[in-house]
């Protein structure tokens, strides 16, 4: 199976990567490094000559970029890395609805479809957050699987990031449709006493993946493990 590597050196020398073609979910809190993994696996992407998109809902491309130079990359040097900023849309959808009195529409995910340019072959999604609010587990259910298969059509390798609010809520049944998934989080680590990052790989199918959580820093140059791995298939 053809895969793109995530751009953390243990994880990408253990099995490769991420599989070509398919989606995975990338969960965690506040603070724990979901848009640098985001960014991080763009930058891996363009290094291998991908043409790579990074749909962001929440944050402008210039406070990305900032991050970038923050960890010391250039992204966009080789110009297949394109920004799409879906925050002012949203602001805009937000002000006509206060001033005719109108909810804004919620869940339409397959619409984040029509913001990815034409020969797109990995995109990340950062986050689904802003277009889950107010939306049913059923209505969250349709939507989520009919953009996996929107993306699954066009051959697009994406990874999916959820903040913690939305993946409390919706977690378990977006789990069962993706094809991998990464969750980040805190933890006070029992040997050391300190507080730590760590992250666990739930599942990735057709892969041996990690049994046990895996301590990582971020730092210039990203998110490095700082833990061993023990394996599992």
């Amino acid at each position: 199976m053809e895969r793109i590597k995530i751009g953390i050196k243990e994880l990408d020398d253990l099995f490769g990567g991420i599989p070509v073609g398919r989606t995975t979910l990338l969960t965690g809190e506040a603070g724990c490094g979901k848009t640098v993994l985001g960014l991080q696996f763009a930058r891996s992407g363009c290094e291998q000559g991908l043409k790579t998109v990074y749909l962001s809902s929440e944050e402008t491309a210039a406070d990305l970029r900032l991050q970038c130079t923050a960890l010391g990359w250039d992204l966009e040097k080789k110009g297949l890395l394109t920004f799409v900023e879906l925050l002012g849309k949203r602001t805009k959808q937000i002000e006509l609805s206060v001033r005719i009195g109108s909810d804004v529409a919620k869940g339409n995910f397959a619409g984040l479809i029509e913001h990815i340019p034409d020969g797109t072959q990995l995109l990340i999604i950062d986050s689904l957050g802003p277009y889950a609010a107010d939306v049913t587990a059923y209505d969250f259910k349709d939507q989520f699987d009919l953009l996996l298969y929107n993306l699954a059509e066009r051959q697009i390798t994406c990874l999916v990031i959820l903040d913690a609010a939305t993946s409390k809520h919706f977690d378990d049944m977006a789990m069962y449709s993706v094809y991998g998934a990464i969750r980040l989080m805190r933890r006070d680590n029992p040997f050391t006493g300190r507080r730590e990052r760590a992250m666990e790989i739930v599942k990735m199918r057709s892969t041996a993946t990690p049994v046990e959580l895996l301590s990582y820093k971020i730092s210039k140059g990203g998110i490095s493990l700082t833990s061993q791995i023990e394996m599992d298939v």
